[in-house]
């Protein structure tokens, strides 16, 4: 075998992450030293993609879009699938108030709901009226790139595309990076504008390593160190098995399907490569059950995962995955995409700000200003833009603000059941968007009514 630069098909994935990894250590300087950057709250790894955004803008081709997209499709699977494997923690999933979790979770799944009607209604407007080539379930969208981030805005962006809708990966991924600038830009205005009114006091976000105590590294009866194999390689080992587990399901079904049609089993199938972080969570959550059982059983005596560990994974995952993400947008595929983007880029954030507001007063009475600007950046940018805000007021975490993003995210998976079968339905014809639009107005109706009356004790 060559082993010499000749050989590109050896080097050439180890060449373009070792760009990758310098662009993010680049970025992560640029946000150390540069005042004016540090102030933006711009995570280190969106400001790493948009400056792989630039290089490839001029057309300096280091990193291949084909290695940037498989970098994002499998960056949201395998962080997904370590956070689902992580042990959960019965104190830090009670909420201060009775029913704060599901109510945290149907509070979010709400602003995908309020984000994808608004979504719907301006490519609806547009189609039947200026741009009547537009593909009219293009505005679900807004939801998956404000909402969900880039791994999900590229997923259904990608099936989109595959169904007609050209240019809808790029569209999606565009809404995504447009969310995290509205989550750091409008988010840091709203802090800046609290502080001077004197409704908050703003606090150096920065925390000492030495705060973290060994608690956060270990738990009780894990794999000792003193084992043959390292924590980090087994905590590895059975992220990829899960993710293996989740593509032979994926391949399963879409063999038994096959035999119902070719439109059925294609859809079907779309459906699922398109959502496997989804499947891989699930299966990642059964595996979690099962070793449950098998400690409590005592059949096995040791703790495998390792929580402090999945964590790194995830983020290490989700950060690749941001960079790609934004990375491999391809500006020239929103020619004639540029109205409906801007159009539903303002709307997200006016209508995400205004929502959060009226809602966020009646869930979190007691810590409002908290819990209304980690949700606004988790709702307009992902989980990482949340809590940058959210250290900006409250750097200890002191509020449970940051405990019901998680905690949150967690009952939002079954809130947001029916979000995903509305996304499938929406793109097969016209009268199903308009379909898909009245259903979303009667989920939010209903999911309004749960966040204001759950929990409230009769008074006699």
């Amino acid at each position: 075998m060559d082993f010499s630069s000749a050989n590109t098909a050896l080097w050439s994935f180890i060449i373009q992450l070792g760009v990758i990894a310098g662009l993010m250590l680049a970025a992560n300087l640029l946000r150390r030293k540069i005042a004016f950057v540090r102030k933006t709250l711009m995570p280190t790894a969106v400001l790493a993609g948009f400056i792989l955004l630039a290089i490839r803008s001029f057309g300096w081709g280091i990193v291949t879009v084909e290695m940037l997209e498989v970098l994002t499709y499998h960056g949201i699977a395998l962080g997904f699938i370590a956070l689902s494997l992580r042990i959960a923690d019965t104190e830090a999933s009670l909420g201060s108030e009775r029913l704060t979790a599901p109510k945290s979770g149907a509070l979010i799944v709400s602003c995908y709901t309020i984000q994808g009607m608004a979504g719907l209604i301006i490519s609806l407007l547009l189609s039947y009226t200026i741009m009547p080539d537009l593909f009219k379930a293009s505005g679900i969208l807004l939801p998956m790139g404000y909402g969900q981030g880039p791994g999900q805005a590229n997923n259904i962006g990608s099936t989109f595309e595959s169904l007609g809708f050209a240019g809808g990966r790029s569209f999606g991924l565009s809404l995504a990076a447009s969310g995290y600038l509205v989550a750091c830009i409008v988010g840091v205005i709203c802090i800046n504008v609290l502080v001077r009114k004197g409704k908050l006091k703003r606090t150096d976000a920065e925390i000492e390593s030495g705060s973290v105590t060994v608690d956060a590294f270990q738990d009780k009866g894990e794999v000792p160190i003193s084992e043959s194999i390292d924590r980090l390689s087994i905590q590895m080992a059975l992220v990829l098995g899960v993710y293996l587990l989740s593509y032979l399901a994926i391949s399963g079904i879409s063999t038994l399907t096959a035999g119902l049609g070719d439109d059925i089993s294609n859809t079907i199938s779309t459906l699922l490569w398109g959502f496997n972080f989804i499947v891989g969570s699930a299966i990642a959550l059964l595996l979690r059950s099962v070793l449950k059982v098998l400690r409590k059983n005592n059949i096995m005596t040791r703790q495998y995962q390792n929580n402090y560990l999945l964590s790194r994974i995830s983020g290490f995952a989700f950060d690749l995955m941001i960079i790609a993400g934004i990375g491999s947008i391809r500006i020239s595929d929103l020619r004639g995409l540029w109205l409906p983007f801007i159009l539903m880029s303002v709307s997200g954030m006016v209508i995400t700000l205004v929502y959060l507001q009226w809602l966020c007063k009646k869930n979190y009475p007691n810590y409002y200003y908290e819990g209304l600007l980690s949700m606004y950046g988790m709702m307009t940018g992902t989980i990482s833009s949340g809590v940058l805000l959210l250290r900006e007021v409250d750097p200890m975490f002191k509020s449970p603000a940051a405990n019901n993003l998680i905690t949150g995210s967690g009952t939002a998976i079954i809130f947001g059941a029916p979000m995903l079968a509305l996304i499938a339905i929406a793109p097969i014809s016209a009268e199903m968007t308009w379909l898909t639009l009245g259903l979303l107005v009667i989920y939010t109706a209903l999911l309004i009514v749960f966040i204001l009356k759950a929990g409230k004790k009769k008074r006699r």
